[in-house]
C-alpha cells in the first residue's frame, strides 16, 4: 500500500505530508517495509509493463 493516500487518525493530514510525529513514524516505518511503497500505483502498472515486455522480447 502506498502511503500518499493514508490520512493520519491524529493531526487528520495526508501522512506523506507528515505534519506530526504520528505521521512521520508511520511514514518511516512504510519506507523501511518495502522499497515499493513509496511507488504510486501508475508507476507500478508501468514497471509491470516494461518487465513484460522484457520477458516477451527474452523469449523470443
Amino acid at each position: 500500500m502506498t502511503y500518499d493516500r493514508l490520512v493520519c487518525a491524529n493531526c487528520a493530514a495526508p501522512v506523506s505530508e507528515g505534519r506530526c510525529a504520528v505521521c512521520r513514524a508511520n511514514r518511516e516505518r512504510l519506507q523501511q517495509e518495502s522499497p515499493l511503497a513509496g511507488l504510486s500505483p501508475m508507476a507500478l502498472i508501468a514497471l509491470l509493463a516494461v518487465l513484460i515486455a522484457a520477458v516477451a522480447l527474452l523469449a523470443r
